[in-house]
């Protein structure tokens, strides 16, 4: 017997693959900003190099961070299509003004909003996981504190290491550097990015039950949400890279490596422990410290204020605009 569901399964899927789309988008400056704007790469060249390594985390790496997503934010009776539909739209238009507004927000923290949203205004605040949502709420926190350090302290451990080195004689050295840090960066991007909406994916079709009796994220859902975000990430938010990479401080070849390595190597871990971080917090951060060892002076503090500002607001906006779709879509989705 068909399930009665099936097209609106299939208008959540395709609005969640929109939002990965979107998200690579709108973090493809996470990836690439310093690649462009100290001329290792051209724009084309650096936005095929990082949608490359966003496809390549597809494989060899368990979705821990699709899983907690999915199953440990929010209780299971306070999922259904009408929240799920409601999270990804949320979640989407967020993504959508800040491409079209150069802001570097996090699709992170707007898929999450979004979903708290959704549910909260279908089964109250009991429905959350308060100890998985305590954690990634300090991480909204930590993950700029330690991609700032982790920028400042390679920076730092740099100049030390080649004190003795004319520029000239290094600067060939940061230019491949800079391409593997660059990678790191984008395979910790798809690691940890498109998991999130695979873990929703996964949730429409468990959900629906297309999954039987026990969750799990299907290998096509997988190669599906890294590809799409891999496309999201190939289409480049020019505004956004402008940004990143020119707006809030001026890097050179060498804050360039060490901005994405630290960023990277954050993401990378907190995507291993299963923690659904903002890259985009990450790397501005780290971007900052690179900056920071220079003069506080180097830092454009109005444009760091300005991304703060976004950042604040984009659990509350995208949860609202979910709560209000939800209250809405719920008349449709029995």
């Amino acid at each position: 017997m068909a399930n009665p569901h099936l097209g609106w399964v299939v208008v959540i899927a395709a609005i969640a693959f929109l939002f990965d789309f979107l998200n690579g988008m709108n973090d493809a400056a996470n990836s690439i900003a310093t690649l462009v704007s100290t001329r290792v790469l051209s724009p084309r060249a650096a936005v095929l190099w990082a949608s490359f390594f966003n496809f390549a985390a597809a494989f060899g790496f368990t979705p821990h961070v699709a899983e907690t997503v999915a199953r440990g934010l929010v209780s299971s009776n306070a999922i259904d299509n009408a929240v799920l539909l409601g999270a990804f739209v949320g979640a989407a238009l967020w993504d959508y003004f800040s491409v079209l507004t150069g802001l570097p927000t996090s699709s992170t923290h707007a898929i999450i909003g979004g979903l708290l949203g959704g549910a909260i205004s279908k089964a109250g605040l009991a429905s959350l996981k308060a100890k998985k949502l305590l954690l990634i709420a300090a991480f909204i926190v930590i993950s700029p504190l330690l991609g700032l350090a982790a920028g400042y302290f390679l920076m730092i451990l740099s100049y030390w290491a080649f004190r003795k080195s004319a520029p000239g004689q290094v600067s060939h050295l940061f230019k491949g550097g800079q391409l593997m840090s660059s990678a790191l960066l984008s395979l910790s991007h798809g690691l940890n990015d498109a998991q999130k909406t695979m873990g929703l994916v996964a949730l429409v079709l468990f959900t629906n039950g297309y999954l039987g009796a026990r969750f799990y994220i299907p290998k096509w859902v997988i190669l599906s949400c890294y590809s799409v975000i891999a496309l999201g990430t190939l289409s480049g938010g020019w505004r956004i890279i402008k940004t990143m990479g020119h707006r809030i401080t001026k890097l050179n070849l060498l804050g360039g490596f060490c901005a994405e390595t630290g960023a990277g190597v954050a993401v990378f871990a907190s995507s291993l422990l299963g923690i659904p971080v903002s890259t985009t917090h990450t790397v501005a951060g780290a971007i900052v410290g690179v900056g920071a060892t220079n003069r506080l002076s180097a830092i454009r503090w109005g444009i760091a204020g300005r991304i703060v500002w976004a950042w604040i607001l984009t659990v509350p906006c995208s949860a609202l605009v979910s709560a209000g779709l939800y209250e809405v879509l719920r008349l449709f989705l029995r």
